[in-house]
């Protein structure tokens, strides 16, 4: 049996969409900038919501509300500690996929891909 046949036959292939589907849902998560962007900084350690934002240059609002869709989603997880709400990601394969994307798209060097809707490198990560 070839692998397409093992992949789409039987009951595997509702597994397979329902995979498929959870993968869709997270990848639309990441398809926001703004997200992204926090989701990088996350992975290298938690954060609070200012800290963020000031790393971002963004107003409040704006971070709460990308930091609400991602805990919406599960993918970001909270701790409090006195008057601070720490945020981080909720699973480490997760922040295994956020990692290659940063080695993509972020780290300088060669086989970096370039940044920017144009593919202009010089816009900076």
């Amino acid at each position: 049996m070839k692998m397409d046949e093992q992949v789409v036959g039987g009951g595997e292939l509702a597994d397979f969409r329902s995979k498929a589907r959870a993968a869709s849902g997270l990848l639309k998560a990441l398809s926001h900038e703004t997200r992204l962007l926090i989701l990088c900084m996350l992975s290298r350690e938690e954060k609070t919501v200012s800290e963020i934002e000031k790393l971002l240059g963004l107003q409040q609002a704006v971070v709460s509300q990308q930091l609400a869709r991602l805990r919406a989603d599960k993918i970001l997880e909270t701790r409090r500690d006195g008057r601070q709400i720490y945020y981080r990601i909720a699973d480490p394969q997760l922040n295994e996929l956020i990692s290659v994307l940063y080695k993509m798209y972020c780290e300088p060097g060669p086989g970096a891909v370039p940044v920017g809707a144009d593919g202009d490198a010089s816009d900076g990560a």
